[in-house]
């Protein structure tokens, strides 16, 4: 399988937990059903909204753990702990696509001119 493969594994996956991690009021969802028509992404664009998404997931947790500590009854252990583990594997994602990103950095500049 090429690395290119793989990264475009990654990219799915990570849309895919942003999906169901994201709150749809807070935040846009990025659009892909029309880009095969078509329609232009910007690559910056679309890592910039996976990066903010990971970090709006974290801070979710954050705060929800933060209010579990403060005794909030609306709260629970089992929600804190789901949120916490979909921050860690969305957090996890991003940066196994940043270390292939690396890599194919990497191998681009030993590639001889």
């Amino acid at each position: 399988m090429s690395d290119s493969m793989r990264v475009d594994q990654i990219l799915n996956q990570i849309r895919s937990i942003r999906e169901q991690t994201m709150d749809v009021a807070q935040t846009d969802k990025i659009s892909t059903e029309g880009l095969g028509s078509g329609e232009r992404v910007e690559f910056s664009s679309l890592l910039k909204e996976s990066i903010d998404a990971v970090n709006a997931t974290q801070q979710q947790a954050s705060q929800m753990a933060a209010a579990f500590e403060r005794g909030d009854p609306n709260v629970s252990l089992n929600q804190v702990m789901v949120n916490m583990q979909k921050a860690d594997v969305s957090f996890k994602a991003v940066m196994e696509v940043r270390n292939k990103f690396v890599d194919a950095y990497q191998e681009v500049m030993r590639m001889s001119m």
